[in-house]
């Protein structure tokens, strides 16, 4: 987990960073550093000179920087700038080659999360669950049984659209949108309207909570862990569980909620196999489960040409921009809370997992590259937005911000960048307590 999480951040705080790099090289500006992390206190773990560059690994993991010649930044710097400008230092160059350079970061990591998603469509398709082939329901969790659902609901349209993909009904479309679910219960159509500040509810669990990402199906074995609990009870592939204990078994989700309510204790499994009932004891696992997997609904997967992949990826990554502008919205708007809206290291290594599985890796690569597009873009001082702004009241006014002005509100962003991460931390820390 920490492996993948260090060298996912690492490349995305390298490219944005190389971004920043080469545009100021392109405009023959002088560039002193180039770190990952931050070597806080001039100390780093590793750095070497080449060509009049200083590269390193700082011991601060909060992101890298490069240092710019001519440029409040980071490293406050401020004895540069006290003599004239020079023609290769930042200060010297026109305001347009200036502004290109502080989003030169942001505009390498939209690239890269387009290019990821565009490759990984190549490679692996787009692959979904046809909403028709739900023909059992869904599974409804705590959140979207607060708003009505129930399992065994079939949601057969989103504002009145037609859902092809069953997982478009747990999408951001569906939870950012305030949007109305078509439902179907038995014979009865009724609609369900999702609210505004679902999010809160589901902010320190998974999309699980709302809708499960499967729809509603039979609890059939497809493989058993070795040494497992459920290999010792002799569950084979093909089994059926119909009943635990003497609790009916019809659907996976039935299963589940039974070995949760027993984990830790033995059971009696009733299984089919070959049409024939089979007693078998087993004992259930503390963490509710015994060690096997279950077939699930089958999935379509569309291919694409290397040109078709491109629209799909570029569409992708501009969703998740879409996303973030529009939650970030709804945080101002009170409709959520901004301790469920954020995630820091701690939250994101969680995500990666602890096992390696490359598409998800690059997957969630992709999504972080765009979110931290996103962040840099704000127009918080000390990130690539604050200094954009402040660029483009320079070239509004035709004169520059005072030195002065611009020491002062690196410092403020800077201590509000830190007391957000402490924050940040903190708050996935608890998210953790309260998950678990």
């Amino acid at each position: 987990m920490v492996g993948q999480l260090i060298l996912g951040l690492s490349i995305l705080v390298i490219l944005h960073e190389l971004g920043h790099f080469l545009a100021a090289r392109a405009f023959g500006i002088k560039v002193d550093k180039f770190y990952l992390f931050f070597d806080a206190w001039n100390f780093s773990l590793f750095k070497f000179t080449y060509k009049g560059v200083e590269y390193g690994i700082g011991w601060l993991p909060l992101g890298g920087y490069v240092k710019i010649a001519g440029m409040i930044d980071e490293s406050m710097d401020t004895e540069q700038l006290a003599g004239p400008p020079q023609p290769w230092e930042f200060r010297s160059k026109p305001a347009w080659q200036r502004l290109i350079v502080m989003l030169a970061g942001i505009f390498v990591n939209i690239i890269l999360g387009i290019f990821i998603f565009w490759m990984l469509t190549l490679k692996y398709g787009e692959s979904y669950t046809p909403n028709s082939d739900a023909k059992y329901g869904i599974v409804a969790g705590a959140a979207g049984q607060k708003m009505g659902l129930r399992t065994g609901d079939h949601i057969y349209a989103v504002n009145g659209k037609s859902v092809l993909r069953f997982e478009d009904l747990s999408g951001t479309n569906v939870l950012l949108n305030h949007s109305v679910l078509n439902v179907l219960r038995g014979t009865q159509k009724l609609n369900f309207t999702v609210p505004a500040n679902i999010l809160n509810d589901l902010g320190d669990h998974d999309l699980d909570q709302f809708i499960s990402k499967d729809p509603r199906f039979k609890p059939v074995v497809d493989s058993i862990v070795a040494h497992s609990n459920a290999q010792k009870a002799g569950l084979q592939k093909g089994d059926s569980i119909v009943a635990v204990n003497t609790a009916e078994i019809t659907f996976y989700d039935e299963l589940q909620a039974q070995l949760l309510q027993n984990k830790g204790k033995h059971v009696q499994l009733t299984v089919k196999r070959s049409g024939t009932p089979v007693q078998l004891a087993a004992q259930v696992g503390a963490d509710g489960k015994l060690g096997f997997s279950v077939t699930r609904p089958a999935e379509k997967t569309i291919k694409y040409g290397f040109f078709e992949s491109l629209p799909v990826g570029a569409t992708r990554a501009w969703g998740i921009l879409i996303d973030n502008a529009k939650g970030l919205g709804k945080v101002f708007k009170g409709d959520v809370k901004f301790t469920k809206a954020v995630s820091g290291p701690v939250a994101i290594a969680g995500m990666f997992g602890t096992t390696v599985d490359w598409l998800h890796f690059w997957s969630l690569v992709g999504l972080l590259s765009t979110v931290l597009a996103f962040t840099n873009l704000l127009p918080i001082p000390a990130l690539d937005g604050g200094h954009s702004v402040f660029l483009l009241i320079e070239m509004i006014k035709g004169k520059p911000l005072s030195d002065k002005f611009l020491e002062r509100s690196q410092i403020v962003g800077f201590v509000l960048l830190i007391t957000l991460m402490v924050f940040v931390f903190g708050n996935d820390i608890l998210k953790l307590f309260v998950k678990h």
